[in-house]
């Protein structure tokens, strides 16, 4: 699997990566028992410090998706589809009632906020 970061999203770098491995495993893509690539490899691949991709894994690791074996890597869990499915919607609707928020606070009308949401909607499904 391949991580792509943007300098210019206003995202942390170590967020995008955590964000990243969470879609995949959560997607299937990294099964479990799957080892990942080492924090050292990884941050010289996506050329960050170490330190970046450590917060990556650890954020991962706290979320129950990933085990740090010290010595060992990093490895992919048994996933909880519908724990993850719910927890995912949690943040999701959090996500949205602060957008919705600023939207009101900008003056922003609902239809509009409706094409801002088809435009990223579309977005991630280009990618």
């Amino acid at each position: 699997m391949q991580v792509i970061l943007s300098q210019t999203s206003g995202t942390p770098l170590y967020e995008q990566i955590t964000e990243q491995l969470r879609a995949a495993i959560l997607r299937g893509e990294l099964a479990e028992g799957t080892q990942l690539t080492s924090l050292r490899q990884l941050a010289r691949d996506l050329r960050v410090s170490l330190i970046t991709t450590t917060r990556a894994y650890n954020d991962l690791a706290a979320s129950g998706l990933i085990a740090n074996v010290p010595g060992r890597g990093s490895y992919v869990l048994a996933v909880d589809r519908e724990a993850a499915r719910a927890e995912a919607t949690r943040a999701l609707r959090d996500q949205l009632g602060r957008a919705v928020g600023t939207a009101v606070t900008a003056g922003i009308e609902p239809a509009a906020l409706h094409l801002f949401l088809d435009e990223a909607w579309n977005e991630q499904h280009d990618h």
